[in-house]
């Protein structure tokens, strides 16, 4: 070891002596710190995961810190909105709150949507969403209408009242606040607002139930991220007082002696002290051999990089354009964590370490193949990351996807996408080459680098021009039988990707397709359906999902017909510069499907009006995305079913079954089926002689 080394190792091993000391010392006094329950304003029977804010952090979950300076009154910072809390349930743990803007007006005062830390908190069943629209025209009437609010003093000031998730339309702002189902009447509604809402907080209860009942205290543990037990007489923190006890669970325990307690603190330093002085020791051998290869290293890659920098550079240039879709900003929670086959997080597989089966890279590696994340780089930038466009030092191009925040939510995103695409193999779906470790300084996740954008940004996106007359109707159909065949396999692997749009989509040169960003997808193996709080983007969100709060593999269908009326119309998925009925894009296709108006719908590029195979075609996938549409999950075909039906349009099977399907008719049920009579509107309808002078060229 040479001086360069020591002096670095020396205030590293001092640092790791005071670290250690310092948790002993706190560990000593987290029994001590905090209180079994406690109260809050008005409110008794507080209990951890609850803390007052002037609390140790340990004492209660992040999150959860309670405000109780006001004289009766606790309220609580919920993703940057004030709540009051009205009462507080541990058995069943469910807390009532009322935004604290609506608590003397029945009109939310702050203009910003309800908004909770899906995290933390999931809305119990009984509560669906309504939407405040301020500042509309007048008159204003909209079918669906639940209601009206004077929250001022003149007609001017009227809010009106809808039920589900809606943007603003004409008018000038919307409010989404949580509602309690089945309330009826003008009254019942302005004392449903001010009653509040109920939360459920999702912190397991069981391993502080176990703390409880041995004897001990619960407290959060930062360094595992997980609730623990501080225990009477110990200073260290475990699952149960009663492991301590039996001396199974706690290493460095110290020995239980009916002496006092300065004796046996001199006993628990005499075992400790050593034991510290031997981790010291080791850690500074240790680190000395890490530093010295570190370095070797450092000076081999940056030696190896400057020429493939350069050659990076030079590729840039072809693919300046940001051209990888980003994830959406919609969702403002993480998924919990996905559950891995594996018995181990990590592995060593021909000399390098890997992760779920998926390659760990350096931070340092990345940091060169990006050339320091250089803003020239940037590829997107999504609610949850930037993607920046990379070359490693084997040559390979990838796409590096950097998270916004080293967090316990990032870091539950970034181990549940890695898990999921480690464990899958498609032609059709982005390939993960890895990813940082999960302890690393920034959580990064490299993927093949895909050179072509998305499907969002060739039908209305910034390559909407530049390609038009390459991404025609042959180029759009082969895409929704690839994308469906992606989903047909994940549905086969028990994986829902609830985030299917069109911006995750992604195209190669050949325009073959890449499904993408797979942060909220779930597992739902050998389940109906997964209980979960709706996330996804607005415009593609199954509208049953957002009803009754059950995911299912009939969300991903519903999200996908969107798909295929976007891949139709060219249109995008929510749009509030069109007319109110139409800002959401399902809807629009919906209507004008049923009155016969297909034509109005359709992007007129891609040959509808003059080319008899596409004007078939593209009516019989409307048909498609007509069922894919359909409000209840039970009558939407499965991603199964979609694929086969796609595949039976390109190869002419269905038309050979039903020569005569002239129309698309909507009957008694709302499905569509064939019509083999003429078409009663002249600009709408496929005639028998262009079904009949049809031509196969898929």
């Amino acid at each position: 070891m040479n001086n360069n080394t020591f002096n670095y190792l020396l205030p590293k091993t001092l640092l790791i002596f005071l670290i250690i000391k310092i948790h002993l010392a706190n560990s000593e006094g987290f029994y001590g710190t905090c209180n079994a329950s406690f109260s809050c304003g008005s409110i008794s029977g507080f209990q951890y995961p609850f803390r007052r804010h002037q609390d140790p952090v340990q004492c209660g979950y992040p999150g959860l810190e309670l405000n109780c300076d006001q004289p009766n009154i606790a309220t609580i910072n919920i993703m940057n909105i004030g709540y009051r809390v009205l009462g507080v349930d541990p058995t069943t743990q469910i807390m009532k709150l009322v935004r604290g803007d609506m608590i003397n007006s029945v009109c939310p005062q702050d203009l910003v949507n309800t908004t909770i830390d899906h995290e933390l908190f999931d809305y119990t069943s009984s509560y669906t969403n309504i939407t405040f629209l301020f500042e509309c025209p007048i008159p204003f009437e909209l079918l669906g209408m639940i209601g009206t609010l004077l929250c001022g003093s003149n007609e001017a000031s009227r809010v009106f009242l809808f039920p589900g998730a809606l943007g603003p339309g004409t008018c000038e702002t919307s409010v989404i606040v949580p509602f309690p189902l089945g309330v009826m009447g003008s009254m019942g509604l302005i004392l449903a607002l001010q009653d509040g809402f109920e939360v459920k907080w999702k912190v397991e209860s069981g391993p502080c139930t176990d703390c409880t009942q041995s004897g001990g205290l619960c407290v959060y543990d930062a360094t595992r991220a997980a609730t623990r037990c501080a225990c009477p007489g110990s200073p260290l923190l475990a699952d149960s007082c009663s492991n301590v006890n039996n001396k199974t669970n706690v290493s460095l325990s110290p020995p239980s002696s009916p002496s006092s307690p300065g004796s046996s603190k001199t006993n628990y330093l005499n075992i400790a002290l050593p034991v510290i002085g031997a981790v010291i020791i080791g850690v500074g051998i240790g680190w000395a051999i890490f530093v010295c290869r570190q370095r070797r290293k450092r000076r081999v890659i940056i030696k190896e990089a400057s020429p493939a920098q350069t050659e990076s550079k030079a590729i840039l240039t072809k693919f300046s354009s940001k051209q990888l879709a980003s994830d959406d900003s919609n969702s403002t929670s993480s998924i919990p964590p996905y559950p891995s086959p594996r018995t181990t997080e990590t592995s060593k597989e021909f000399g390098k370490s890997s992760y779920f089966g998926a390659q760990v890279f350096t931070y340092e590696e990345l940091e060169i193949a990006t050339d320091n994340f250089n803003d020239s780089r940037e590829l997107g930038d999504g609610g949850f990351g930037t993607v920046y466009y990379g070359k490693l030092l084997d040559g390979r191009e990838v796409a590096v996807k950097r998270l916004y925040e080293n967090n316990f939510k990032r870091v539950e995103q970034f181990v549940n996408e890695v898990r999921i695409l480690t464990g899958l193999e498609h032609e059709n779906l982005m390939k993960l080459y890895g990813c940082t470790s999960k302890r690393s300084r920034e959580l990064l996740i490299v993927y093949e680098y895909i050179p072509n954008g998305t499907v969002a940004d060739h039908l209305h996106g910034k390559l909407a021009n530049s390609s038009s007359s390459l991404f025609s109707w042959p180029v759009r159909f082969n895409i929704a039988i690839q994308a469906a065949t992606a989903l047909t396999y994940l549905h086969q692997s028990g994986i829902i990707h609830r985030d299917v749009k069109t911006a995750n989509i992604l195209l190669d040169k050949s325009f073959r397709v890449k499904v993408a960003d797979f942060g909220l997808s779930r597992l739902f193996q050998n389940v109906t359906h997964v209980s979960t709080a709706p996330q996804g983007t607005p415009g593609y969100v199954d509208p049953e999902y957002y009803q009754c709060y059950q995911l299912t593999d009939k969300s991903d269908v519903y999200s996908f017909g969107v798909v295929l009326i976007e891949l139709i119309s060219s249109l995008q998925a929510v749009d509030t510069s069109r007319h109110r009925l139409d800002i959401n894009l399902s809807n629009m296709a919906i209507t004008k499907i049923q009155n016969h108006r297909l034509d109005e719908l359709v992007d007129k590029s891609i040959g509808f009006e003059t080319n008899g195979m596409v004007r078939r075609t593209t009516a019989l996938v409307a048909e498609l995305a007509f069922r894919c549409l359909q409000q209840q999950r039970d009558m939407r075909p499965t991603m199964k079913e979609v694929e086969e039906t796609l595949r039976g349009i390109q190869n002419d099977d269905m038309n050979a079954r039903k020569p005569e399907v002239v129309d698309i008719v909507v009957d008694d049920g709302g499905l569509l089926k064939g019509h083999d009579t003429e078409p009663t509107s002249p600009d709408y309808g496929i005639t028998s002689k262009l079904v009949g002078n049809s031509t196969k060229f898929f």
